[in-house]
């Protein structure tokens, strides 16, 4: 049994999880990094991370990371080379597995990033796709991160900024020539939402401990279809939380 931890914690442990051993990652901004690092210090030592700034990492750094461009970061990289190169990578097609954040993810996997409301006058202006309709398209498969609120997990985001399953109809993502594999799982504060094979809607394949599949269904803006077999997602362990916390030791990711 694991000593007490933040839901952010559990999502970081979560995410960990989805890497394979030898995935080339597209790691993102914020938890992907620390997951990224707790990966590659346990089940995925041969894993490596892929920053859309141009690096590409076979270990994680070593020091604290605020943003992907930091220092320690481009300290003994693999490969430190131009945006373009990294994105052209995944373009290829090289990217096993890519982590994304939104403002609104709807039933099918859509992300928002753009803006919510009408689009004439929007209620918020978000900051657009930056890679994330890059990572959607072209990773041969795909984790959405993002805070479990009803205003966020929607019908229908406001804008479509990463293509998910589109409609949900089977093949959306081969008749619209879509590349990559799309979403698998949708790690929230409340509990992981997977996907069916060959895609389709979200349905709640976990629930975190201390929270009820009543609680998820009532904080999601949408009817939540639930697996038959929906469990309780396992708390982080003593070694994942250990290597959490070194690599965020004040906790400006996870506890803040």
């Amino acid at each position: 049994m694991s000593e007490s931890y933040t839901p952010q914690e559990l999502m970081v442990a979560v995410a960990a999880r989805e890497i394979r051993d030898g995935d080339v990652v597209f790691v993102g901004m914020r938890l992907p990094i620390l997951a990224y690092a707790v990966a590659r210090n346990s089940h995925a030592p041969e894993a490596r991370g892929l920053f859309e700034v141009g690096l590409m990492r076979d270990q994680p750094a070593s020091a604290f990371l605020g943003t992907m461009g930091d220092p320690p970061n481009v300290a003994g990289a693999l490969w430190a080379t131009r945006m373009s190169n990294a994105m052209a990578l995944m373009a290829q097609g090289e990217v096993d597995l890519g982590f994304i954040g939104g403002a609104e993810v709807d039933r099918f996997g859509n992300l928002n990033t753009s803006y919510v409301g009408d689009p004439r006058r929007p209620e918020v202006k978000l900051p657009g796709s930056g890679g994330g309709a890059d990572i959607s398209i072209l990773s041969r498969r795909w984790v959405t991160l993002m805070s479990h609120e009803p205003r966020r997990l929607v019908e229908k985001v406001s804008f479509v900024t990463s293509p998910g399953y589109g409609d949900g109809s089977p093949g959306w993502r081969k008749r619209n020539g879509l590349l990559g594999g799309g979403p698998v799982a949708i790690i929230t504060t409340l509990g992981v939402l997977r996907f069916p094979e060959g895609g389709g809607e979200a349905y709640l394949a976990s629930v975190h401990p201390g929270h009820t599949v009543d609680e998820v269904a009532a904080y999601t803006g949408w009817s939540l279809q639930v697996s038959d077999a929906v469990s309780e997602t396992s708390a982080p362990t003593e070694s994942e939380l250990a290597s959490i916390r070194r690599f965020d030791p004040e906790g400006f990711w996870t506890r803040s």
